[in-house]
């Protein structure tokens, strides 16, 4: 048993009417925190991923509404609903992958639908969204205790995208499971694919866990599978942007081929995400929409042009892992081993839905 692990990294804050955001696309070179008063800026910024990882996402959206209700409230707009509405709509078309988002915008429906005023709508939703954030923190200590209970003592894990503090509220998914099992002496190092084009990867999970005192080796996607072939990596720990009723996983572009490599060469393949990452409504992985980006983020290196001139991108954020090749889905209401549709199902029925 090792000590504690420092969990001190919070990307998001609310204070004096202002969303404070830990502009990630600046990492690790520079930590600034941007702050908001504006539901469309707000939307503007889940977009070009100053905010990212599912449940971070959701939560700010969340947040995104809180300012909306202020703004019309400051102006006393008589259609407060309307305008609030408005504001919903435009942050639910920021990021159409991470379901987290559709989630925390119809929680925040609900209980805009309980208010009659809007300055009874601005009390309501800050403590919502509030309430929201420490929730996230809570449910991933337990998601990350869940997921290290499966990890056999040894050897080391691999994990791709960032799923960790700066992708939630804190203490992070995958990377609350990675944390957890490095705290009780389960894992030897880790292993961080760089994650292209973007490079979360490099620039923040390494970012995270040196910050953290684990110590992390890079390698690019193409290195996988030499890698898992020496027998050094015992699990694939990943999170999940959503996951249909049936298991299907869709997740940073990447994890598709990771999961197949994985079944190859008979290392675990774990998916540590929360309860509300499970689309019911969605039947399988092949509805699961996903966002196309720009191509100019796989032409260039930032503001760096590197492609051959005239040569396309194809440029997909996320792909969609079969429930067949993922071995145990990891929740904060306990595991799903060989998941399927009855055992997501159950899973929801014993957390009280």
């Amino acid at each position: 048993m090792r000590s504690p692990v420092p969990d001190t990294i919070r990307p998001i804050r609310f204070d004096a009417g202002r969303l404070h955001l830990l502009d990630q696309r600046l990492l690790p070179a520079e930590s600034r925190v941007n702050a908001y008063d504006d539901a469309a800026a707000v939307a503007e910024a889940i977009r070009d991923m100053v905010v990212r990882g599912a449940p971070a996402i959701g939560i700010t959206a969340a947040f995104g509404v809180v300012l909306a209700c202020d703004r019309a409230r400051d102006r006393n707009a008589a259609p407060w609903r309307a305008e609030v509405d408005a504001a919903i709509e435009r942050l639910a078309a920021s990021r159409p992958t991470a379901v987290n988002l559709f989630w925390a915008l119809d929680r925040m429906q609900v209980v805009l639908d309980r208010c009659g005023s809007v300055a009874e709508a601005c009390t309501a939703t800050l403590a919502e969204a509030q309430a929201m954030l420490e929730a996230d923190i809570a449910a991933n200590r337990r998601m990350g205790a869940t997921g290290a209970a499966l990890i056999e003592p040894g050897r080391a894990v691999l994990t791709h995208c960032n799923t960790g503090s700066l992708a939630t509220g804190g203490f992070g998914t995958a990377l609350g499971v990675i944390r957890a099992s490095w705290g009780e002496g389960r894992i030897t190092e880790v292993f961080a694919d760089e994650t292209r084009p973007w490079l979360q990867g490099s620039r923040l999970t390494a970012w995270e866990l040196l910050r953290d005192g684990i110590p992390v080796q890079l390698l690019c996607e193409g290195a996988a599978a030499s890698l898992l072939r020496t027998g050094r990596v015992g699990w694939v720990i990943v999170g999940a942007d959503r996951i249909a009723a049936n298991g299907d996983t869709a997740n940073k572009i990447g994890t598709y081929g990771l999961a197949l490599l994985a079944r190859a060469h008979g290392v675990g393949f774990m998916v540590a995400a929360p309860l509300n990452t499970v689309d019911f409504e969605i039947a399988e992985g092949a509805a699961i929409p996903i966002e196309m980006r720009a191509e100019s983020e796989v032409l260039g290196l930032g503001a760096r042009a590197v492609a051959a001139p005239g040569a396309r991108a194809w440029n997909p954020a996320f792909d969609v892992t079969p429930a067949d090749l993922i071995d145990v889905i990891v929740t904060e209401h306990g595991a799903v081993h060989r998941p399927d549709r009855a055992g997501l199902a159950a899973l929801r029925e014993r957390s009280g839905g």
